[in-house]
């Protein structure tokens, strides 16, 4: 009997995902990628005895990984070993002012209490309605392929509507008052691409994935993941080719025939793209395509970043880690990013220093630093500003960590808006996906099925459920299924 063959585009975690479940149900799986390693955003970078995770650098949400691999009979620890971190990250509030989210969330209670009376109390109470919404999110409604609304109405969602119309800055003020425990608690939906004053109450259960099921390390990065489901994958017969940049979709009577690459052309009975959805559309006559650039031009995107990678020849001390400096104004910061669409002015920016909890990151006495600025989709991006912002973040780093740094820099590399476009096609240059904004989730995003073109479909951060590295696994589940479903 003839299998039937499907083509996946791009070889991130979304593809990764949706070519194991695919070819468990099946099918003939091949993955063709343009760049010359898997794992789209989470590849790595070594220099001078120096290793940088170029992507994702949270290992959050380890329910998720783990059922992926139970879902295949295997476990995580068959491809990659986990340690949880202590403390999950620090938060710089001031100048040697700061706060250590620990392991144990008996411990982060009384970190609460003591910097604002009576907030221990309160916090366990807003975690047990983030446990609610977590469980609920990944029972019945993160699962799910955005097709019809009704696939989220059910009698758990009917008793939290007030959730999915207030907003986490308004549900954490009820709770929490003093501004750096706030903070704290609005951070996590970074992770989603949106404000904390315009996403959903319900995406509180961030912060019980945060503070309860606590934030993970892969030995080796978070590289070593995508190696691991690329493996699951080889094993389970799916065929990965990288190096294969496409340059056309063929089609015929509303199907995709083929997919011609730089090296060659390969049939399809079912086309998946986990490439940039715009990007996708833009490969196929114009009659074809579901979304005008009007339409993507006014989706609120989840940021660009502006990010370096840095070589340190010392240890670098008064840090975790992963370190959040927020000793600059959130408000101004985000407003750059959604609203003026400008270079932020004092920008607040993130550290993540993998080498104080594994050495494979550095040589010894070094330390490998990756920083991270968010900034506004589309922005201006040039070396000069590049080395703005590099000083910028050095000299803040220092004087919030009290020691001199820049000195010490040994080797240094940046990466950005074009850079983004480049190598992944990515729309303006964008990071993390579509924004999770109450008008951009569920049926609101892009949908994973095409509505003109009969065999192909979409994965990934730009539809359901949304950005992030668990939630693109999800995406490469539901759109398995969906396949299944139709072909």
């Amino acid at each position: 009997m003839h299998k039937r063959k499907v083509i996946i585009i791009g070889a991130g975690f979304s593809s990764l995902s949706a070519s194991c479940y695919l070819a468990k149900m099946g099918y003939e799986v091949t993955i063709l990628e343009k760049n010359k390693h898997v794992g789209g955003r989470a590849q790595q970078l070594h220099q001078d005895g120096f290793v940088f995770d170029m992507g994702p650098t949270f290992y959050w949400m380890p329910d998720v990984f783990d059922k992926f691999f139970n879902d295949f009979g295997k476990k995580t620890s068959d491809y990659y070993q986990i340690t949880k971190l202590d403390p999950g990250y620090q938060v710089y509030s001031d100048v040697m002012n700061s706060i250590c989210i620990a392991a144990n969330f008996d411990t982060i209670v009384n970190t609460f209490e003591e910097k604002e009376k009576g907030s221990g109390k309160q916090l366990k109470k807003f975690i047990s309605d983030a446990e609610e919404n977590y469980h609920l999110a990944i029972k019945d409604l993160v699962y799910q392929p955005g097709e019809n609304i009704m696939e989220i109405i059910t009698p758990k969602t009917a008793l939290k509507v007030g959730a999915f119309f207030s907003t986490i800055k308004s549900q954490v003020a009820k709770y929490i008052k003093h501004p750096e425990l706030k903070q704290i608690l609005e951070f996590p939906v970074l992770f989603l691409g949106a404000k904390p004053e315009t996403t959903p109450g319900f995406y509180n259960f961030m912060n019980y994935a945060d503070l309860k099921l606590g934030t993970w390390h892969p030995n080796k990065g978070m590289h070593q993941v995508a190696l691991g489901m690329a493996t699951l994958a080889k094993e389970l017969g799916v065929e990965i080719l990288c190096n294969e940049n496409i340059t056309s979709l063929n089609t015929e009577e509303n199907q995709v025939t083929s997919v011609t690459t730089t090296e060659k052309n390969y049939s399809c009975d079912v086309l998946l793209s986990g490439a940039d959805y715009h990007f996708t559309e833009t490969l196929l006559p114009t009659k074809y395509r579901q979304y005008s650039e009007k339409y993507w031009d006014k989706k609120t995107f989840a940021p660009s970043a502006l990010l370096f990678y840095v070589g340190f020849d010392k240890k670098i001390e008064n840090v975790s880690h992963h370190t959040l400096f927020f000793d600059t104004d959130f408000n101004d910061h985000a407003a750059s990013i959604y609203d003026t669409l400008t270079w932020p002015e004092k920008p607040l920016f993130y550290a993540s220093f993998p080498s104080i909890t594994d050495n494979y990151f550095a040589p010894e006495g070094k330390e490998s630093g990756t920083f991270l600025i968010p900034i506004a989709p589309g922005i201006e991006d040039t070396p000069e500003i590049r080395e703005q912002y590099f000083n910028i973040i050095m000299e803040r780093l220092e004087k919030n960590t009290n020691q001199d740094i820049t000195k010490f820099v040994s080797f240094k590399e940046s990466y950005c808006v074009n850079d983004f476009k480049e190598q992944f096609n990515s729309y303006k240059g964008n990071a993390y996906g579509l924004a999770n904004t109450l008008l951009q989730t569920h049926i609101l995003r892009p949908k994973l099925k095409s509505k003109k073109i009969n065999n192909l479909y979409f994965t990934g951060q730009l539809t359901v459920p949304g950005p992030g590295v668990p939630p693109a696994i999800i995406s490469g589940e539901i759109v398995s299924d969906l396949i299944l479903k139709n072909n």
